[in-house]
């Protein structure tokens, strides 16, 4: 079905790959990269040095099975285009394709291992054949353009591009929380709120960066939990309940954290706050039974030590 013939060039149309080729469009308008758009995607195409999460499949001509391949992977790993993704032909590909994206890039030698090829795997003057889907990517090179300024630097820029620089470290830290790298997660949540807190103290477009903080102050409470750190956890809900008091996510997380630390009554108090903005959500109504159960289960406890000790003293 794919892959590489020792002996054909940009100009040939036998095999699998030259038929495949009379097809596709050439976007370097020298034969070295065709392309053809199987599902299109959506919105602007991937920038230079982004971090994209893709699925692909890499061919020789005629081979039935792919010699490189992430399909099977459950979680595939987030690259930056310029580091991790080292082929020019995928790269200069991949720079034309957009959000949901599936398409296949027929590459020439001299765009994918050269006239040498890469023994014993890829044969001398192979075309490959890569299968790419774009499930994701992120802006990375403004994230990381940006961090790299003073405060007052960043201060002076638009708060539309702080916008654009929060978002992308959220969904970045979204992606390593999903995997269950959540130390990972927790640093890119900090960045962002770092990111915000310095345009914060300007007192400039104050309640656009409080809006832009409160998912960081979420995220980052979710993540304290996961990392079994409830105190920290409440730091993060709290800061969150000041910006928006009645924040359901913000109240529910408050107590998940109380739970954690065997605080019941407190618990109970703030999830009977949450269930009052959302009384069928069933989530909140689960902890809340929870937390009545064990501040019972508590009072009774103490209840039988009273008795006890009252019991002692009679004697």
């Amino acid at each position: 079905m794919h892959s590489a013939n020792l002996n054909q060039r940009n100009t040939t149309t036998e095999g699998p790959f030259g038929c495949l080729a009379l097809r596709m469009e050439d976007i370097m308008d020298d034969g070295g990269i065709r392309k053809e758009v199987v599902q299109p995607g959506e919105g602007p195409p991937i920038p230079r040095e982004a971090s994209v999460l893709i699925r692909y499949s890499a061919f020789l001509e005629y081979a039935d099975q792919p010699f490189d391949t992430n399909s099977n992977v459950k979680y595939p790993r987030l690259m930056t285009l310029g580091r991790d993704v080292t082929l020019a032909g995928l790269e200069l590909g991949l720079l034309t394709m957009k959000k949901g994206e599936f398409s296949r890039f027929l590459l020439q030698p001299q765009f994918a291992f050269g006239e040498m090829g890469c023994p014993p795997l890829i044969p001398p003057a192979a075309q490959i054949l890569y299968e790419v889907q774009v499930m994701e990517f992120f802006d990375s090179a403004q994230a990381k353009d940006f961090l790299a300024l003073e405060p007052d630097a960043q201060n002076s820029l638009p708060l539309s591009l702080l916008s654009n620089v929060v978002n992308t470290l959220r969904n970045l830290g979204n992606r390593s929380f999903k995997q269950g790298r959540h130390d990972g997660a927790k640093d890119r949540y900090k960045q962002a709120m770092a990111a915000l807190m310095t345009r914060l103290t300007q007192k400039v477009d104050e309640k656009e960066v409080k809006a832009l903080l409160l998912p960081v102050y979420l995220n980052l409470a979710l993540t304290e939990l996961r990392l079994e750190s409830p105190q920290k956890a409440l730091k993060y809900t709290n800061r969150a309940l000041e910006i928006d008091p009645h924040n359901t996510k913000a109240l529910f997380r408050s107590g998940q954290a109380y739970m954690d630390k065997h605080e019941y009554e407190e618990a109970h108090n703030v999830l009977i706050m949450a269930q009052a903005k959302k009384p069928f959500d069933c989530d909140i109504n689960g902890l809340l039974m929870k937390a009545a159960i064990c501040y019972k289960k508590g009072l009774d406890q103490q209840t039988e030590v009273y008795s006890r000790m009252f019991q002692a003293l009679r004697t």
